[in-house]
C-alpha cells in the first residue's frame, strides 16, 4: 500500500523566496521562508531546480553524486500537489499554492478549445499564459534594481514558453543549452553583478520519462549533474550559496488502466485529462464518478472531487480561474500504477517509464542541499 505525503510548511512553494531572502531580496514571508529553511546570509545565491530529482531517488543512487553527497542535506521538504513541473515551478515562482495559480496539472481542457493542452507549451490552447496565471512572480514583487540583478539560466526553447511566462517572469534570461554553457553563463553573471542565479537542470526528468529512472542512462546524467556541480562551486563567487532542490520525484511503471476499456472508469466521463498518475475527470456527475473509481482502485488510490479539494485544502486556497478550470474529479494514482485513455492518444504513441504528479513519498519528497562555495 502507498504511502501516500501531503504538502507541508517545508514546501519547494517557499524555496525560491527563501534563497532570495539570503542576498537581501525581501518578499512577502520571505524572513519566514528562509528561517524555516535554516538558509544562512550570503552576497551572491545560485539555486539550481534539478527537474525530477526526488530525495528518495537521490538517495538510492548517491553513490553515483560524489559532489552532492558531500554538500550539507537540510530536512527534505514536500513538492506541490500534483508532483508536477508546470505546477511546482509556478509555485517555486509566486511562492503560490496550485490552488491560487491555476496551474493544477500538466495538462487541463481548454476553456477555449474544450480540448487538452499543455501548461507547459501552451501550443494550440488558444489561451494567453499571462491571462491565466496572474498571480505576480517573486521577481516582480521586488524592486527594479533587485529584479534586475537575478538571472534566469535554462535552454533556449523554454526562455519565452508559457510555463517560464506563468512562473519566472520578471528576471533577465540567459539562454544556455549545454551543461558546460550553464555552469558558464551562472558563474559569469555572478562575477558581472548578479545577485541571484536560477539555475534549471532538466536532463534527468527527460531520460526518467523516457528510460526510467532506475536505468543506467539516468544515473550517468546524474553523474554528470554532479560534476557540474562541482564546477558550479569551483566557478562561483567565493561566499555564494549554492541551493539545490527539485520540483518532484519519479516512479517507473509497471501497470496502466485504459480508461477506454474500463466500462467503470469511462462512465460518465467527458474526458480525462491531467497526467499519469495524477488524472483530471470533466464530468456533470462528479459524485457518482468518484466513487466508482474509489470501488475500481480501492486503497490503491486517494479520489477527490473538485468540491473536496475546496475544502481540504490539498491545492490551497481555489481561485475563480482553478475552479473553473480544473477537472471535476481528481485520481492520484498509487503503487507503480498509472491511468491512460487510449481514445486521445496517437497511433503507436510509445509510452512514458518514469512518470509523477501523485501524492506517494518518492513523488512528493525532495532533497534540499546547500553549499557555500
Amino acid at each position: 500500500m502507498s504511502r501516500w505525503v501531503v504538502p507541508t510548511g517545508r514546501s519547494v512553494r517557499i524555496s525560491l523566496s527563501a534563497g532570495l531572502d539570503a542576498v537581501g531580496f525581501h518578499t512577502v514571508g520571505s524572513r519566514e521562508d528562509r528561517a524555516l529553511l535554516g538558509l544562512p546570509e550570503a552576497d551572491h545565491v545560485c539555486f539550481v531546480l534539478v527537474d525530477g530529482l526526488g530525495y528518495h531517488n537521490l538517495n538510492s543512487r548517491s553513490g553515483h553524486a560524489r559532489t552532492l553527497r558531500a554538500w550539507e542535506s537540510l530536512e527534505p521538504m514536500t513538492t506541490v500537489a500534483p508532483s508536477t513541473t508546470a505546477a511546482a515551478i509556478t509555485a517555486l515562482g509566486t511562492g503560490r499554492e496550485p490552488g491560487e495559480t491555476a496551474m493544477t496539472s500538466y495538462a487541463l481542457r481548454s476553456p477555449a478549445t474544450g480540448k487538452n493542452f499543455s501548461l507547459i507549451k501552451w501550443e494550440g490552447s488558444g489561451l494567453d499564459p499571462l491571462m491565466w496565471q496572474t498571480c505576480p512572480t517573486l521577481f516582480e514583487e521586488l524592486l527594479a534594481q533587485q529584479a534586475e540583478s537575478c538571472v534566469l539560466i535554462q535552454p533556449r526553447e523554454f526562455i519565452a514558453s508559457g510555463l517560464t511566462q506563468c512562473a519566472l517572469r520578471g528576471a533577465r534570461a540567459i539562454p544556455a543549452n549545454t551543461t558546460n554553457d550553464r555552469v558558464d553563463a551562472a558563474a559569469s553573471a555572478l562575477h558581472r553583478g548578479a545577485k541571484a542565479a536560477y539555475l534549471y537542470w532538466g536532463e534527468l526528468d527527460h531520460t526518467g520519462h523516457s528510460k526510467g529512472w532506475m536505468s543506467e542512462d539516468w544515473v550517468e546524467d546524474l553523474e554528470e549533474l554532479d560534476a557540474a556541480m562541482a564546477e558550479l562551486a569551483r566557478r562561483v563567487p567565493r561566499g555564494t550559496l549554492i541551493i539545490l532542490t527539485a520540483d518532484h520525484g519519479m516512479i517507473d511503471v509497471t501497470r496502466r488502466f485504459d480508461v477506454a476499456e474500463e466500462p467503470q472508469l469511462a462512465c460518465e466521463v467527458e474526458l480525462v485529462s491531467g497526467e499519469e498518475r495524477a488524472a483530471h475527470l470533466y464530468t456533470e456527475h462528479a459524485t457518482a464518478v468518484a466513487e466508482r473509481w474509489q470501488e475500481f482502485f480501492g486503497a490503491d488510490a486517494l479520489i477527490y472531487t473538485k468540491a473536496e479539494i475546496a475544502t481540504n485544502g490539498l491545492m490551497g486556497p481555489l481561485a475563480d480561474r482553478t475552479k473553473e478550470t480544473m477537472g471535476d474529479v481528481l485520481v492520484f494514482v498509487g503503487g507503480t500504477d498509472a491511468v491512460i485513455d487510449s481514445r486521445q492518444r496517437r497511433p503507436n504513441q510509445s509510452f512514458m517509464v518514469g512518470v509523477h504528479g501523485s501524492l506517494t513519498e518518492q513523488e512528493m519528497r525532495i532533497p534540499l542541499l546547500v553549499e557555500v562555495a
